[in-house]
């Protein structure tokens, strides 16, 4: 019998990488496009201590860095790229659910104004008008990944992206219903680190694996 001849096994690595924190998250403001003005000071920080860990270790080796086109990201994204050691592609598609006319106001006006939407019981209700459902953000959420592994298949990818774009990368891996909320809570720190790796062999590719979740050692306090 013939054995085909052995064939160097194929690895993509996704790496999901939430923001610093950003003024929105302080001052409790609806942070799109509009909203969104970039990272605090401490975000600064938590930012240059992540870029700091990536260039010691070097453990991440990428092919790809991406970032979601909201400022408190792209401006995370620019401050670790040194450590990467490429150049930064922003993608639209990376952005967090898109709010509409909420976008900018407090959240507690926003609230007032538009009411909380109820997304286990209508998924499809935008949070404000013309902003994004639940629903349409996982669609997007799960095109995006679907897009970018395909194009990115068998390298190592780093994306600078938002909370709930992570949650909802645990949907698209796991195989979960896009139109509602995960069954689970996540809460994904500030500049942690999200890796997700696939293998394949004779063409074959196997499932996505969770390698790490939440990995935020660069924050932890410096022993004395």
């Amino acid at each position: 019998m013939r054995y085909p001849a052995a064939q160097a096994e194929r690895v993509t690595n996704l790496y999901l990488i939430r923001h610093a924190e950003g003024v929105v998250n302080t001052e409790r403001i609806v942070g799109g496009m509009r909203g969104d003005v970039g990272l605090t000071p401490l975000g600064v920080s938590q930012a240059e201590r992540l870029r700091d860990r990536l260039s010691a270790s070097r453990e991440i080796v990428a092919d790809t860095l991406m970032a979601s086109t909201f400022a408190r990201a792209r401006q995370t994204a620019e401050i670790i790229a040194p450590a990467i050691d490429l150049p930064l592609t922003l993608d639209d598609d990376l952005q967090e659910l898109r709010p509409g006319d909420a976008d900018g106001m407090k959240i507690e006006h926003a609230v007032t104004r538009f009411a909380v939407p109820d997304f286990d019981r209508d998924p499809f209700r935008p949070i404000s008008p013309n902003g994004e459902s639940w629903a349409h953000f996982m669609f997007r959420v799960f095109a995006t990944l679907d897009r970018i592994t395909r194009e990115q298949a068998d390298r190592t990818v780093v994306l600078v992206t938002h909370g709930g774009f992570i949650d909802g990368a645990f949907s698209y891996f796991l195989g979960m219903n896009p139109l509602g909320p995960a069954p689970i809570g996540f809460a994904t720190r500030h500049v942690s680190i999200t890796h997700w790796q696939r293998k394949a062999r004779w063409n074959k590719p196997e499932g996505w694996h969770l390698v790490s979740y939440n990995d935020a050692t660069h924050l932890a306090e410096k022993r004395k």
